[in-house]
């Protein structure tokens, strides 16, 4: 009855986040526990070599998610959701979407999946003497300008997804720090991008003829906590058709997928880390001094309140682990077996456990597409073996898993290298979600106990949701550490599991067949 009053005087908060192939809605009550959620499916498509979401799909998805996250609320507490105290959206980083003055989108959404900005990144991060990766938008726009492409003189705005949604929720052309850092390098100290950089970029804009500045084109730059607009009738109308709900929730700055994932893991303060592993696998840690040099392995971004983070960005994880799960259950069903993809997962999961430490010299190149960490231009997913590996499921099951996490490992032995210290390192997403495992080959991997909360399976819509309510419910000039240590995670509860010397070593044998495996992948992609 007192959730049922909280909803009817719309003090409900809403966190929505639009993942790689999942839309989540989450509402969140007084204590900041999830109350319902709402979800759709959806996936990438690769058109014309380019990896993209249709912006109609977006808003089927988005309104889908609104609509089961009613249908949940209305279950649960008979009433209708037609009010709420604040909203958040998030999703994916980087990427590129593009609009002219009349607010037409000019090109194809190009995700962070795509890796065809090589040569814009590999400029721009010698012009900048600080690392630009492949998928950030400035790469895309650079590339884009290198190639000539005629729609760029056109460009009156540029944004990521997250600041789309919510520029046609609010009406406003902003994004929290966090995400804004994947399209542009942040200036720390006065939470905007870095002017000396903006000026080097409109230089070169200048010389190659084009008539716009990129301040004029890039969002605004939000704190976390800061005013970001309220919901519009229009954006009401967008997100729920029915007209049903109202508007006016206060809307705080749209994040990253990367900044609700600090969010949700309480991993915001210096020292500490987290490991996003679902479609894509980041580890973000906060910084206690900048690195010695630029890493092109390693991003530099913020936290939601811009303070810097080292984030290695594998751009593949989960997808193969999919992929094979796929083909067991294809196994089951025509050998008569009435057996559910999720006790396939949990039997692939547990089994890896059983599996020999190094897999037996099987060995998983879970690559569907390139991943420049490990200096791969495009993917080609791959299992190999040597004549007198061990084939055994449970070595094929721990292949699988480990194999998801390899290319994270390279590029965490850098920050090791730099001696960068963690406090405490948590696991998010749905390589945790079988008990146990994906933590302890985590762990062996980084050589790092590895915590995973009761609250980290709710991921980035609830990280969202907790960033709209810090935007409504904090205090005067409370720091957002503060406002998660006091209010959200005073008593969560956290499972550690520490690095086993066997295991840890078991991976290293493992990662070095798999970096000699890349000469195979190489040869496999050069293959047209």
């Amino acid at each position: 009855m007192e959730l049922k009053q909280y909803l009817l005087e719309g003090k409900a908060v809403l966190g929505m986040e639009l993942g790689s192939t999942r839309i989540k809605a989450v509402l969140i009550g007084p204590d900041h526990a999830p109350i319902a959620s709402g979800d759709h499916t959806w996936e990438n498509r690769l058109e014309n070599g380019v990896w993209t979401y249709h912006l109609a799909d977006m808003w089927t998805g988005v309104q889908d998610a609104f609509a089961n996250l009613k249908k949940d609320v209305e279950a649960k507490y008979g009433v209708k959701l037609t009010r709420l105290a604040a909203i958040g959206v998030s999703a994916m980083m980087h990427g590129y979407l593009a609009f002219d003055k009349d607010d037409n989108q000019l090109a194809q959404f190009r995700t962070w999946r795509n890796t065809m900005t090589a040569q814009a990144a590999e400029e721009l991060t010698a012009q900048f003497k600080f690392n630009i990766p492949q998928r950030w938008s400035i790469a895309h726009l650079y590339q884009a300008m290198l190639n000539g492409e005629e729609h760029v003189k056109e460009i009156a705005h540029l944004t990521t997804l997250a600041g789309y949604l919510h520029w046609q929720l609010t009406g406003m052309k902003v994004l929290g720090v966090g995400e804004a850092s994947g399209m542009f390098p942040i200036d720390s100290e006065k939470i905007d991008y870095d002017a000396d950089m903006l000026a080097a970029f409109d230089a070169k804009a200048a010389e190659m003829g084009y008539a716009w500045n990129l301040r004029g084109i890039l969002p605004a730059v939000a704190n976390a906590g800061d005013a970001a607009g309220v919901l519009t009738a229009e954006g009401a109308k967008l997100l729920d058709p029915s007209g049903e709900l109202e508007a006016g929730a206060v809307c705080c700055p749209p994040e990253g997928d990367a900044g609700t994932g600090m969010v949700a893991t309480n991993a915001v303060a210096v020292r500490t880390g987290n490991v996003s592993a679902g479609t894509s696998v980041f580890a973000m840690i906060v910084l206690e001094k900048p690195l010695s040099k630029v890493y092109p392995e390693i991003d530099m971004v913020t936290t939601p309140t811009g303070k810097p983070v080292a984030m290695v960005h594998c751009n593949n994880c989960t997808s193969d682990i999919n992929a094979w799960a796929g083909m067991l259950k294809g196994f089951c069903d025509a050998a008569g077996l009435n057996v559910s993809m999720n006790e396939i997962y949990t039997a692939v999961f547990k089994s890896a456990l059983d599996g020999e430490k190094d897999c037996g010299g099987v060995v998983n190149v879970a690559m569907l597409s390139g991943e420049p960490v490990v200096g791969l231009e495009e993917g080609r997913p791959m299992i190999v073996r040597t004549p007198e590996a061990r084939l055994s499921f449970a070595n094929f099951a721990r292949s699988i898993v480990c194999g998801a996490m390899t290319a994270l490992k390279v590029g965490m032995e850098i920050l090791q290298k730099e001696n960068v210290q963690i406090d405490s390192l948590l696991g998010h997403g749905g390589y945790f979600k079988t008990p146990v495992v994906g933590q302890k080959m985590l762990a062996a991997a980084l050589n790092t106990p590895v915590s995973v909360m009761e609250t980290a399976g709710e991921g980035g819509p609830w990280g969202m949701a907790l960033l709209a309510a810090y935007r409504v419910n904090k205090a005067e000039n409370q720091p957002l550490e503060a406002y998660l240590n006091g209010k959200v995670f005073a008593s969560a509860n956290a499972v550690q599991e520490t690095p086993d010397t066997a295991d840890a070593e078991g991976f290293d044998a493992y990662t070095a067949r798999f970096l000699q495996a890349l000469e195979a992948e190489k040869a496999a992609a050069a293959v047209k």
